[in-house]
């Protein structure tokens, strides 16, 4: 039996979902604060089932690309054999620095369906910043999120949004780690072992949004438009689907199995600065950005003891200079640690000043304290007769406070 396009999300295999419901089109939903004991639909505002709008699109697939020409036309064949043409959009964001869009330009036309590119020159927010953009300029029922590097199998878009509509779901995860789904295009060993080190992470810190979703950290996902308020999202990094559900906390979520498949082609975009951003990520998801940025300039400052401390006792000690001179050279080392990874890991994204002007506040505040500092060694040294190290780790740790804040407030200036 041959079956029309439409008919296609009604014929997919039957999907396993830790969560499945009848749901009415056009329920309401229930405010957090007006839940009641026992069962509650969803705490979405809003209507499940029912656009604001009406729209011909079921779907728009957002595509974030960077450097991947080599991918993007198995994607968007794989795509088009699957969809129905008249019923898909695809948006690809791009913040490549080769010839991808030009690429996508040109291997649009052989299909019969509204593909577009976005192009970002700046690149705000990684590849979590590049879809919150896709779901800005989507126009479907549903936005299918997925990369372009055939890792997510194409051929799983329509059971992301039969399992939806199915379930009246507000979010559908494609999961690796559900019943029926693999790791097996993961690389090697020890990817495997980040992957599920970083998705035990993520279910302890946020363990009661997390309650039903076994991959928090999938790349693929499909989340019903009239439940998206992409307004809440402040993405860095990759991991875009772990910051929809922590701060929108959609009402139901299913999950569809799925196998990770190898790369297709081109190289993998995960590296060390990645990571970083992605720890900064679970600060500022867990913590709030203010309260993350103090606790991280905390622990560059602690760094910053290892160099200070040293040069000061290799001064004093090995050379028989006076303390207050050491301690000044001691703290000038200090801070030009301090400096490098504060402006690299900490308030990269916060960078609106140029580099020296960044520098020079930066190193005018990290010695300027010297005038309180040195006057408080020399009270502790002298007066009341502390080591040297120990009182210049107490005047460190004294002046902790006054930097964060003049970093924070007047050195990296928050986006207006």
């Amino acid at each position: 039996m041959t079956l029309a396009a439409d008919d296609r999300y009604a014929a997919r295999a039957v999907v396993h979902s830790p969560i499945r419901a009848t749901v009415t089109p056009g329920e309401k939903t229930v405010p957090l604060q007006q839940r009641r004991p026992g069962r509650t639909r969803a705490v979405l505002p809003g209507q499940i089932g029912v656009l604001p709008t009406p729209t011909t699109l079921r779907q728009s697939i957002i595509v974030p690309t960077y450097n991947e020409r080599d991918n993007v036309a198995a994607l968007l064949e794989r795509l088009a054999a699957v969809l129905p043409h008249s019923e898909t959009e695809i948006v690809f964001v791009d913040d490549s620095t080769d010839d991808t869009p030009e690429v996508i330009e040109r291997v649009a036309g052989d299909y019969p369906m509204a593909i577009t590119v976005h192009h970002r020159e700046n690149g705000v927010g990684g590849l979590g910043g590049a879809v919150v953009e896709g779901m800005r300029i989507a126009g479907g029922e549903w936005v299918v999120v997925m990369d372009a590097d055939l890792q997510h199998p194409p051929e799983i878009v329509p059971d992301l949004i039969a399992a939806g509509m199915r379930d009246g779901a507000d979010l559908v995860v494609g999961s690796r780690y559900t019943p029926g789904g693999s790791t097996g295009g993961l690389a090697d060993r020890y990817r495997k072992l980040v992957s599920r080190g970083s998705t035990l992470l993520v279910k302890t810190l946020f363990r009661t949004s997390l309650l039903s979703v076994s991959d928090p950290m999938s790349g693929l996902f499909a989340i019903r438009a009239s439940s998206l308020d992409a307004g809440q999202l402040r993405p860095l990094g990759y991991k875009i689907l772990l910051e929809l559900i922590v701060r929108t906390r959609p009402g139901r979520v299913v999950e569809v199995p799925y196998t990770f498949q190898p790369r297709h082609a081109g190289e993998s975009k995960s590296t060390v600065t990645e990571g970083l951003r992605f720890l900064k990520h679970l600060g500022r998801l867990r913590l709030g950005s203010g309260r993350s940025r103090m606790i991280g300039f905390g622990l560059i400052g602690i760094s910053g003891l290892l160099p200070n401390q040293a040069l000061l006792w290799a001064l004093t000690s090995m050379s028989g200079m006076h303390y207050a001179p050491a301690a000044v050279l001691a703290n000038v080392l200090a801070v030009v640690w301090n400096f490098a990874l504060t402006d690299q890991i900490l308030y990269r994204n916060r960078r609106e000043r140029g580099f020296l002007a960044r520098a020079s506040r930066f190193f005018l505040v990290g010695n300027a304290d010297l005038l309180l500092r040195i006057p408080l060694l020399a009270l502790l040294v002298d007066g009341a007769h502390l080591g040297v190290l120990a009182g210049n780790l107490l005047t460190l740790v004294a002046s902790f406070l006054v930097r964060f804040l003049i970093a924070e407030k007047i050195i990296y200036l928050g986006r207006s």
